[in-house]
C-alpha cells in the first residue's frame, strides 16, 4: 500500500484527501465553487503538512483527469505536477466518470443488480459528458459528449436498467423517460472516493509521465469575444 495525495477539481467542487494503506487519513471539501485557484493550494498544503507532521512519506499524487471543467482540470493537474516535481513523487490519473461510480459501488443502494452505471457531467445546454459501465467498471459505452433527447441510450435501456447520476443527470430527467432509466441525486466526484481507483493504479504501476501528462478535456476550450458596447 501507499500514501497518496488525491486531488479532484473537475467540477465546481474542490476537494483533496490524504490516504495511507487503504484508508483516508484526512480530507477537505468545498462546494461553493468554482474557486479552485484560491482553495486548492492551501488544501494540498494541509495534506502535505499532515503527512510530514506524522512522519508519513508520501508516495504519489492522484489527480482526477477528466472530462470536466477545462479550467478546473488545468488547475488540478498543474498542482499535482508541481507537487510531484517538488517531492519526486509518482503521478496517477483517475477518470472523473469512473470516480463518480465509486460511491454507488461501495455503499448500499436500491439499484437493481443488473443495472449499468452512467455517470454524467454537465457540458452546458443539453449536452453531457458520459460513459456507461458495468459493476466492474468495464466499459459498455465509451466516453463521449452527448446531446440528450428522448432517444438517448434507448438501445441500452431497452435491454436493462441504467442508473444516471452526476451533475449532468438532473437536466436529463425530463428528456429520458424510459422505464429502465433510474436517476440518483447528489453524486459528486470527491477526492476521498478516488482511493480504490488510485491505489489500484499505483499497485499496477500505472504511472503518468509528469512532464507530458495532460487532462482529458474531451472537447477543446472555446473562448468567446466580448461584445463591444461602444
Amino acid at each position: 500500500m501507499a500514501c497518496i495525495v488525491h486531488i479532484e477539481t473537475a467540477t465546481d467542487v474542490c476537494s483533496v484527501a490524504l490516504s495511507e494503506n487503504g484508508a483516508i487519513l484526512t480530507s477537505k471539501e468545498n462546494y461553493d465553487g468554482p474557486n479552485h485557484n484560491v482553495l486548492l493550494a492551501p488544501y494540498v498544503d494541509e495534506m502535505v503538512s499532515f503527512a510530514d507532521s506524522h512522519a508519513i512519506p508520501i508516495d504519489a499524487v492522484a489527480v482526477s483527469c477528466g472530462p470536466g471543467s477545462y479550467t478546473g482540470l488545468r488547475i488540478g493537474v498543474s498542482t499535482a505536477k508541481g507537487l510531484c516535481y517538488g517531492r519526486n513523487l509518482k503521478l496517477v490519473s483517475v477518470s472523473t466518470l469512473q470516480l463518480l461510480c465509486v460511491p454507488l459501488l461501495l455503499h448500499d443502494n436500491d439499484i437493481p443488480e443488473d443495472a449499468l452505471l452512467c455517470p454524467m457531467l454537465d457540458a452546458r445546454r443539453m449536452e453531457v459528458y458520459s460513459a456507461i459501465y458495468d459493476r466492474s467498471l468495464h466499459t459498455v459505452k465509451d466516453i463521449s459528449a452527448d446531446i440528450i433527447d428522448e432517444c438517448s441510450y434507448k438501445e441500452i435501456l431497452d435491454k436493462q436498467p441504467v442508473a444516471f447520476f452526476g451533475n449532468g443527470a438532473d437536466k436529463c430527467k425530463k428528456a429520458i423517460k424510459h422505464p429502465n432509466a433510474i436517476f440518483i441525486d447528489d453524486i459528486k466526484p470527491l477526492a476521498k472516493n478516488m482511493l480504490p481507483l488510485a491505489e489500484r493504479a499505483f499497485l499496477q504501476s500505472k504511472w503518468e509521465d509528469v512532464a507530458y501528462f495532460e487532462p482529458f478535456y474531451l472537447k477543446e476550450f472555446v473562448t468567446t469575444q466580448a461584445k463591444k458596447h461602444f
